[in-house]
C-alpha cells in the first residue's frame, strides 16, 4: 500500500536549523520521493518500507536534541502527482 507523510520536525532551541538540514538530508537518503517546501518535508513510498525507514531516521534525530517535535501526517495512497485545480 503506497502512502504519503508530511513531516516537520521542530527543534526547541536557538540552534534549529542545523537538526533539521540533517533530518532532510537522511530522509533524502532513504530511497524514496522526497519533496520538500518551506513548511513542510513530504516523503512517499510502500507503507511497511517507509514507515520502517521513518522510524530509525525519527529515533535518530530525538536521540541527537535534548527537545524536540516532530509533527507528522500520513495520507493513504501516492499524492506526490498533486495538483490543485482551482
Amino acid at each position: 500500500m503506497k502512502i504519503s507523510v508530511e513531516l516537520t520536525l521542530l527543534p526547541l532551541n536557538d540552534n534549529f536549523e542545523i537538526p533539521i538540514k540533517n533530518f532532510i538530508k537522511k530522509l533524502r537518503t532513504l530511497g524514496f520521493k522526497v519533496i520538500e517546501n518551506p513548511m513542510s518535508t513530504q516523503i512517499y513510498g510502500e507503507y511497511d518500507a517507509l514507515m520502517s525507514s521513518l522510524q530509525e531516521v525519527i529515533k535518530q534525530s530525538f536521540e541527537n536534541e535534548p527537545s524536540v517535535v516532530l509533527n507528522m501526517k500520513i495520507i493513504k495512497g501516492d499524492r506526490s502527482a498533486y495538483v490543485p485545480s482551482f
